[in-house]
């Protein structure tokens, strides 16, 4: 995104090109911007107090009525100037990753140069190692990809949340393949860094665990008036979490949402095709399933138990 330049010839009046340039960037223009455009500082300064030019943040205004509904993203880039880019739990937060902090939480922005004072409703954290591969543009906003996201995540979040962010982040193939690797092997050092490389090669210890696993899951099954299972079968040289003896039913339940390993993938097949053999049908359910989507897993499980049963 070009934030010194309108482009386009030189008869073009100054209004059309802060319009235009208000049109790319979620209605918003930087003072820097209107002076390039040929406006003087008379004018923004008569403009702003007929309300025409709203400040939102030092040096940047808001042309017409606030429609876009990550205005204060786009806000604290411009207001950082050049090379900056939204990261941390706000990049997250446009990703989908997290929940979105709030209207009062502060814009995690990083910026090239360290910045010089504070600006209200910023965060800004410098950083001499961010590539151009590690970030993109969301809804034009400039932002760090969903990888880099991660990374940055990496060494505020708790393990569990760790987890699920990776987990989410594989499932709906917002990173590329071996691109979060890449960025650990070229940032070893980071914060957190050797948690994250634990997760994605499947060495990591559980963060969950057997007792609290086993307290949600059988709240769920009892909230659902489904029959209890037992816990902690021994079958076939494994101990499966949760059985339905009866209904020849194993559910396992995983810690980490989305095994990324192939050999931890390798693992758990094989495990679950002996099981097979011994006549249980498996059942895997993650453990961001049973906090995040109770509902969906009572009714999988009341699906399973009923079909297991008519056999």
């Amino acid at each position: 995104m070009t934030r010194s330049g309108f482009g386009g010839s030189k008869s073009r009046s100054s209004e059309d090109a802060m319009n235009a340039l208000a049109e790319k960037q979620q209605g918003l223009v930087t003072r820097a911007q209107l002076l390039e455009a040929g406006m003087t500082p008379d004018t923004v300064r008569a403009r702003t107090k007929a309300r025409r030019l709203r400040p939102i943040q030092r040096g940047v205004y808001l042309v017409g009525p606030p429609v876009a509904p990550y205005l204060k993203e786009m806000a604290a880039v411009l207001a950082c100037g050049e090379g900056a880019v939204v990261s941390h739990r706000s990049a997250a937060a446009l990703w989908e990753l997290l929940p979105h902090p709030g209207p009062s939480a502060p814009v995690d922005i990083l910026v090239p140069m360290p910045e010089r004072g504070r600006r209200p409703g910023i965060r800004a954290r410098h950083t001499s190692r961010l590539q151009e591969s590690e970030t993109t543009t969301w809804n034009r906003i400039p932002v760090t990809t969903p990888a880099r996201t991660v990374l940055d995540l990496a060494g505020e979040l708790r393990m569990q949340e760790l987890e699920r962010v990776v987990a989410k982040t594989e499932r709906e193939s917002l990173a590329a393949p071996g691109e979060l690797s890449s960025l650990v092997a070229r940032h070893p050092r980071r914060p957190g860094v050797g948690i994250l490389r634990a997760l994605l090669s499947g060495d990591a210890s559980p963060t969950l665990t057997r007792s609290h696993a086993e307290e949600r899951f059988l709240a769920l099954v009892r909230k659902a008036q489904l029959a209890l299972p037992e816990t902690n079968v021994g079958v076939g040289g494994y101990e499966v979490d949760f059985l339905w003896r009866s209904q020849r039913l194993a559910v396992e339940v995983d810690g980490f949402a989305f095994h990324s390993s192939r050999r931890a993938f390798k693992r758990d097949r094989r495990r679950d095709s002996i099981l097979s053999l011994k006549g249980l049908r498996v059942l895997r359910i993650t453990w961001s399933q049973i906090v995040e989507e109770p509902e969906a897993v009572a009714a999988l499980l009341a699906h399973n138990l009923a079909v297991s049963g008519s056999r």
